[in-house]
């Protein structure tokens, strides 16, 4: 699994112009799944989102984690995440994983992270959605569940 994370002041997702997920401060998250991607993956970045420590404490350092600020997150399924441009103008997506392998680990993943006592809103598996938040800092990392 590759997953962007986005330190988000807020973050809309809207599908055919209707709001179907929206969050105050927390992270907006863009979730590839590849092939051999598992449970044990999804475990682990749910672990690795829910404790990251990129807010700021009093001090003004990145000490505070998603849960120590009750941080909220927009999930967004993103198979362009595995998108190949090495060769060409047009990029592969042969890495990702297709929609009935995908979608069954994205809900996992965000169920996870829901019996963490995180408050997480998704956008629609597969829709074309418009996705709308604002970074803070910016900061922006990219999360792998597995060495490449």
């Amino acid at each position: 699994m590759k997953i962007v994370v986005q330190r988000a002041r807020h973050a809309e997702v809207k599908v055919n112009n209707e709001t179907v997920g929206k969050i105050s401060e927390g992270f907006m998250l863009l979730v590839g799944v590849t092939h051999e991607d598992s449970e044990q993956d999804a475990d682990y970045l749910a672990d690795k989102i829910a404790n990251l420590r990129v807010f700021e404490d009093e001090e003004q350092k990145m000490n505070l984690s998603l849960m120590d600020v009750g941080g909220q997150v927009l999930s967004i399924s993103q198979f362009t995440l595995y998108g190949d441009c090495r060769k060409g103008r047009r990029p592969n997506f042969m890495a990702a994983a297709k929609p009935d392998q995908a979608q069954p680990l994205y809900d996992y993943f965000n169920a996870k992270l829901r019996e963490k006592g995180i408050t997480v809103q998704t956008g629609e598996f597969g829709a074309m959605m418009d996705v709308s938040f604002t970074n803070v800092g910016p900061v922006t990392l990219i999360l792998e569940s597995q060495a490449n």
